[in-house]
């Protein structure tokens, strides 16, 4: 099962749970009310009090193992949110340091004299003015016969596709060990036929 699917199934479980336990809670404070302004049926009032008292546990055992669930599948769920983006900031830092060498080898080639692609030098002027500034200053200095020419560093670069991180997470395996989905009402059912 997805991540994303499990959520929605837990949340939904939880929410009914509450919708119950808050019904069962209702009618625990009327028969205990009851108990008051009625001494002489108070055993009659006892027992569905107690079945009540058994019922809310019960509806509050299954929602706690639904919520753990939900917590666990948070967890994973950010487990794959967090690698999904740190592998787009890897690729980001090693795309940036590739970058920062051929603004360097571009400021070099410049200042050997060389002649580059208009664009390198853009991309250079654009990277750091100074850098462009110096390069030229120390390249108009140097004295060559013949002028290197140099192809540009950057080819025609394609922008690299990422993975949405939410789309990766909610499509993550949801981990092992989900309880079983129990519809509040069988909770409800089961207490009354035990009692």
């Amino acid at each position: 099962m997805k991540i994303g699917e499990a959520q929605q199934i837990y949340r939904e479980q939880v929410k009914e749970y509450r919708m119950q336990r808050s019904a069962i809670s209702k009618q625990l404070k009327d028969i205990r009310s009851r108990m008051e302004d009625f001494p002489g049926r108070q055993e009659e009032y006892a027992s569905e009090a107690a079945t009540l008292e058994l019922t809310l546990n019960a509806l509050d055992e299954k929602e706690t193992e639904y919520q753990e669930y939900l917590d666990r599948l948070a967890e994973q769920y950010c487990a794959y949110w967090n690698a999904t983006v740190a592998d787009q900031q890897a690729d980001a830092a090693a795309e940036y340091a590739e970058d920062v060498g051929k603004m360097m080898e571009v400021a070099r080639r410049i200042m050997k004299g060389g002649i580059v692609p208009a664009s390198d030098e853009k991309k250079l002027m654009e990277y750091s003015f100074e850098m462009y500034q110096t390069a030229k200053n120390i390249g108009a200095l140097a004295r060559q016969e013949k002028k290197e020419k140099y192809k540009s560093l950057w080819k025609d670069e394609e922008e690299k596709e990422y993975d949405d991180p939410q789309e990766v997470a909610e499509n993550g395996t949801a981990p092992a060990g989900a309880p079983d989905v129990v519809e509040a009402a069988d909770t409800i059912a089961s207490v009354a036929a035990s009692g």
